[in-house]
């Protein structure tokens, strides 16, 4: 939508006079960063400053005591062979180990390759810092077909690199270098020309959702990781580079801690760093994510397939990490099926990605996301400090990705509800806030404060109710507020700086309501109380 046609429709234009109830204030740098402290500069997060030990979690909501995980004294050393598959050695060495009653089964150094490998319970594979592991290409090398998730449906394929199921205190640990599927069978193939929901049907028994590569001329690409049914599980140490598809996601896991793990997958279409899938009581820490696509992510499972297993992901914390490269810094989405709630993000650095915060989901997904907490982030970024797009493309959701009309609520339809952002540096964004949401189901109780940002844009909403944007200070170029059909919404003492002087407020839709301005710089003190129809 342009500026020119904005002004033929919108209801509200501030600028100075008319609506001022009160003088504008001005305040000082000090009073603007009130409260806008001990945010975290990239030589304070990441892998290089893990320490020994997993600290006390402290979090807005209950959370359970984290501990590494101990192990039967047993070790195996394996002895590999170079330049052949190592596959079955290595899943002899872990089936053994763990029928025993558990221990580590470590990989020395060298480079080693192999097949998928299948952790058990009370086993740790262990990585030398010299350990190479490179895995096949070549489909044969991950079946038979397991029982996974693939982008948020029940599937029999692939799986994972490493993969588990119904497991008990497994870990892989060390500073070896993992390296995902060589050029061959497995990336040929990969579907590309279709999305999953035309292609597996929600309604077909899960036990008949066999894609093998066998029946079809096209597979679902093996993750790298990723333990389903599982509890206890600990990732520590290691190097993930040249995935198929997600890196590290446990899926229907209990007790899960991600710690000191480093991910480059630029370059991957859909290469997601760590993706928790109806997952609970997670932590990750220490990590240092550059993706192919969103860097760290929450998700809940996907549409009517979603919604049938109704499992959330919740009771999350992700700390003192660092989000290079990426289409998402932390992102909640977009497969919300099961509802992602208890999220803390704290003391985290956000360097290089195209959006920061991201919450993304689709009218036809379901679920959502709620309380939902974000403080002490540093972001330097190519794009959009915090961003919501509930709507997506029509190359997914047909025409459910138009606006309007607002759509009757139904099971399917997602909210978003409970979020508090708080102690955030923006060093440089596109825009500071956007909120593409959907008009039946509105963004719901957004706190945004105590913000230093430096974007070239300011707020840009549509579809958002009961916001509250306090102790702000905006640099940039922009002179716009845009908000449509936005309700409940106030702004306190935000300052924007901005060349273009005086800022204008534009409001428009019929269910724009109780939108006030007061103790704000380059902004009158302001009550819009209806719109005028």
């Amino acid at each position: 939508m342009t500026l020119k046609s904005l002004t033929l429709n919108y209801l509200l234009v501030v600028l100075f006079a008319g609506l001022v109830l009160l003088p504008a204030c001005n305040h000082t740098s000090k009073e603007e960063q009130q409260g806008v402290t001990n945010v975290p500069t990239p030589d304070e997060v990441g892998v290089l400053q893990m320490p020994d030990t997993i600290a006390a979690v402290s979090a807005p909501f209950a959370m359970p005591k984290f501990s590494k995980p101990t192990f039967p004294a047993d070790t195996v050393v394996v002895q590999l062979v170079e330049n052949q598959s190592n596959r079955a050695i290595i899943q002899s060495a872990i089936d053994q180990t763990s029928k025993q009653g558990g221990g580590v089964v470590v990989i020395p150094n060298g480079t080693w390759k192999t097949g998928r490998i299948e952790l058990k319970s009370n086993v740790n594979l262990h990585f030398e810092e010299k350990a190479i592991l490179l895995f096949s290409g070549e489909i044969e090398d991950y079946l038979p077909v397991v029982f996974t998730r693939v982008e948020g449906v029940e599937v029999f394929s692939l799986g994972a690199c490493i993969y588990a199921n119904n497991a008990h205190n497994i870990a892989l640990t060390g500073k070896g270098q993992l390296v995902g599927p060589a050029e061959g069978s497995v990336r040929e193939r990969i579907l590309t020309s279709e999305v999953i929901d035309n292609v597996i049907d929600p309604d077909t028994p899960v036990a008949e959702r066999i894609v093998d590569g066998k029946k079809q001329d096209w597979i679902f690409p093996p993750m790298f990781i990723s333990p389903i049914n599982c509890s206890q599980v600990y990732i520590e140490g290691i190097s993930l580079t040249q995935t198929a598809f997600w890196n590290i996601v446990p899926v229907y896991c209990n007790q899960v801690i991600i710690r000191g793990v480093t991910v480059n997958s630029v370059g991957i279409p859909r290469g997601d760093g760590i993706d928790i899938e109806s997952s609970k009581n997670v932590l990750i820490e220490y990590c240092d994510l550059s993706s192919g696509d969103d860097c760290f992510t929450m998700k809940a499972g996907r549409g009517k397939d979603g919604m049938r297993v109704n499992r959330p992901t919740e009771n999350v914390v992700v700390r003192f990490c660092m989000a290079r490269e990426g289409h998402g810094g932390i992102t909640v989405g977009s497969e919300t099926a099961g509802t992602i709630r208890n999220l803390y993000v704290h003391d985290c650095v956000f360097e290089d990605t195209g959006v920061g915060i991201r919450f993304k989901t689709r009218r036809p997904r379901g679920g959502g996301g709620e309380n939902l907490y974000y403080e002490r982030i540093r972001m330097h970024l190519r794009y959009t400090a915090i961003k919501w797009d509930m709507l997506g493309s029509s190359a997914h959701v047909g025409e459910l990705a138009n606006r309007l009309p607002a759509r009757p609520v139904n099971e399917l339809t997602p909210h978003y509800k409970n979020i508090h952002i708080k102690d955030v540096v923006i060093e440089n964004a596109t825009h500071l806030l956007k909120v593409i949401g959907i008009p039946e189901a509105p963004v719901e109780n957004l706190r945004l404060e105590n913000v230093q940002a430096h974007c070239s844009n300011f707020i840009q909403a549509a579809d958002l109710k009961g916001a509250h944007f306090l102790n702000i200070s905006m640099e940039g170029n922009d002179s716009v507020v845009i908000l449509q059909d936005v309700s409940r919404t106030t702004f306190q003492n935000v300052a924007f700086h901005t060349a273009n002087a005086p800022v204008a407020l534009f409001v428009e839709g019929d269910m724009s309501d109780s939108i006030r301005v007061t103790g704000c710089t380059n902004l009158p003190d302001t009550l819009f109380v209806k719109a005028i129809r």
